[in-house]
């Protein structure tokens, strides 16, 4: 059974920073893609970044490039997601997904990210 645990949320103030983690099992993680999307209340579900398998690409939706940074550790079927510089814009429910610039339907909970002053 496939099982994705996301963590690392919180509120925090803009321009602040928050490090987002996903544990994956179930599935061969390293030979996979991962993505993290986004959803805020009210909106769709948005892509924020992938890497690919073994981390040598990654791309991020154009928002937050400059302040985002994807990484994943195969060794501990981990993706993580690191967020710099955070705007009220940014406040959303962020889920990993399996693929390459995917929207697939998130599996896990996700985690909350809220930016307010």
């Amino acid at each position: 059974q496939v099982q994705l645990v996301e963590s690392g949320g919180g509120l925090v103030q803009p321009g602040g920073s928050l490090r987002l983690s996903c544990v994956v099992s179930g599935l061969p993680f390293r030979l996979y893609a991962q993505s993290w999307v986004r959803q805020a209340p009210g909106k769709g579900l948005e892509w924020v970044a992938s890497i690919i398998n073994d981390g040598s690409r990654t791309t991020y939706e154009d928002s937050v490039k400059g302040r985002f940074t994807i990484s994943r550790d195969n060794e501990k079927n981990t993706l993580f997601l690191q967020m710099n510089d955070l705007k009220v814009e940014d406040t959303a429910r962020y889920f990993c997904v399996q693929g390459w610039m995917s929207l697939a339907t998130p599996r896990g909970q996700g985690t909350q990210v809220t930016v307010s002053s």
